[in-house]
Formats: structure tokens, sequence, C-alpha cells
């Protein structure tokens, strides 16, 4: 599966207003500074200490979105 890799800052920059909400995220242990990523189905996985835990997902349109705000591509 492929993922891009960016910080929960960069990924609050991008989200919509009928998806996933910044506040539901930050409950989900989301901050400006933790690793995220996105896969191509438009889930959200935060890196913990020893695995990646799902708390979200995106929808239609995220991955010009993810790849514009990462400066990154699918890998």
């Amino acid at each position: 599966m492929k993922f891009i890799e960016m910080s929960g800052r960069t990924l609050m920059t991008m989200l919509e207003p009928d998806e996933v909400s910044p506040q539901q995220l930050q409950r989900a242990g989301l901050t400006d500074s933790c690793l995220v990523r996105v896969n191509q189905q438009g889930d959200i996985e935060v890196r913990r200490h020893d695995r990646w835990d799902v708390i979200g997902g995106l929808l239609g349109n995220f991955e010009p979105r993810a790849e514009n705000a990462s400066g990154r591509t699918w890998a």
C-alpha cells in the first residue's frame, strides 16, 4: 500500500469542512509535530511509539491535496 507522510500541522492545512474535524483528530492524539500518513484510500494514520493507528479519513479529491500540502508523492 502506498502512503504520503507529513506532519500533523500539514495535515490540518489540507482538511475540508466535510471531513474529520481538527478537534476530532486532536482528541485522537494528533499534534502539530507528530508524524502522520495518508494511504490511497484516504485513511489517516498517526505514528505511535510502536505502531500506526488509524484516526480518521479524508474524502474525495484528497490525492492532489496530500501531494500539494506535503510536497511529496505516493511511496
